[in-house]
């Protein structure tokens, strides 16, 4: 089963507006008090800067608003400081001091920051691979109610990564983040009532899970929200509506949803049939590597069909492709034709 991780936290420079102003804050006051020595101040006067908010956007001034505000034990500061070490913006990227000020966001229980030491640990981003310190990260973070370090800690239970593998612990985490509305855990949690994995086999609850992903635009629920319509798994089969879901997929570029759409097109299920729309989406799917498109497209070159002329070397050449990425009948066919 495909899951994804969720790593974009470690990527994207997050910035914490908590500071208590009832409007916008006015750079000459903020700056009045922030010369003072106010590091609330002095952190709201780096995210004006970082954002160029009530001022020209300045990196560099932000850096150094931040760095006061963070020298004198204001979290969010450390915790942006850390950021923009990461990714280098009004300072030279530095993963010594990447690790050092995400290190004393989350010694204060940050749990964003907490949640960034974890993905660092797991990947061997700035820091040794380290598993188990990635799954206590991720731990602290979650139980402070953090979702995304929910989602990572239910990846840790149910790869077994620096914790004995547990499908119900999985799932249990999963559906903490999932509650707060994470689409990936709620795609998740999708996949584990489907297949009866750390909880009871149940599809009607997977629907309901993949719903709620998919209508957050999470293009692998959709896809798998087309193919629960196709079947008829936990709602009444509905070809208009799978077809729907499986565009809405392949227009975010889910190579499965495209060639689920060629199929679609070809045989004229839930869409008028057209040859012509079923080979460009094969195609698409194909380019994105999806190696049951690369063998739809091989035999319609094979058999001179959805509005191919046969062409013998074309065919060879994507049933060659399929075959290579796992495709056993691509594999037979190339077989018998050679």
């Amino acid at each position: 089963m495909n899951y994804k991780k969720n790593i974009f936290l470690f990527l994207i420079l997050a910035f914490s507006f908590s500071y208590s102003f009832a409007q916008a804050p006015n750079f000459d006051k903020t700056l009045a008090s922030a010369a003072q020595g106010n590091p609330s101040a002095q952190r709201v006067l780096g995210l004006m800067y970082f954002n160029g908010q009530g001022v020209q956007k300045d990196d560099v001034k932000a850096f150094e608003w931040f760095l006061k505000a963070a020298v004198q034990g204001d979290v969010d500061a450390q915790f942006n400081l850390g950021g923009m070490y990461a990714n280098g913006q009004g300072v030279q990227k530095d993963d010594t001091k990447l690790v050092e000020w995400y290190s004393k966001a989350a010694a204060q229980g940050y749990a964003p920051a907490q949640n960034n030491l974890g993905i660092m640990y797991e990947y061997g981003r700035s820091v040794k691979k380290d598993d188990v310190k990635a799954f206590e990260w991720y731990s602290k973070a979650a139980a402070q109610g953090d979702p995304s370090a929910q989602f990572n800690l239910g990846e840790m239970y149910e790869y077994g990564l620096g914790v004995q593998k547990d499908d119900v612990k999985a799932f249990e985490w999963y559906s903490k983040a999932a509650a707060q509305g994470d689409p990936s855990a709620q795609f998740n949690l999708g996949l584990m009532y489907l297949n009866g994995q750390g909880v009871q086999k149940d599809d009607v609850k997977a629907f309901e899970w993949y719903s709620k992903a998919a209508a957050q635009g999470d293009p692998s629920a959709q896809r798998a929200l087309g193919l629960m319509y196709v079947n008829g798994r936990g709602v009444q089969k509905d070809d208009v509506k799978a077809f729907e879901w499986f565009l809405k997929a392949a227009a975010q570029g889910d190579p499965s949803a495209q060639n689920n759409l060629g199929i679609m097109y070809e045989y004229g299920r839930g869409i008028q049939k057209d040859n012509t729309k079923a080979f460009e989406w094969y195609f698409k799917a194909a380019k994105n590597g999806n190696a049951t498109a690369q063998f739809n497209i091989g035999q319609s070159y094979l058999n001179g069909s959805n509005g191919l002329s046969k062409n013998r070397v074309e065919a060879l050449n994507w049933l060659r492709k399929s075959a290579s990425n796992g495709v056993v009948q691509a594999k037979l066919i190339l077989t018998e034709l050679q």
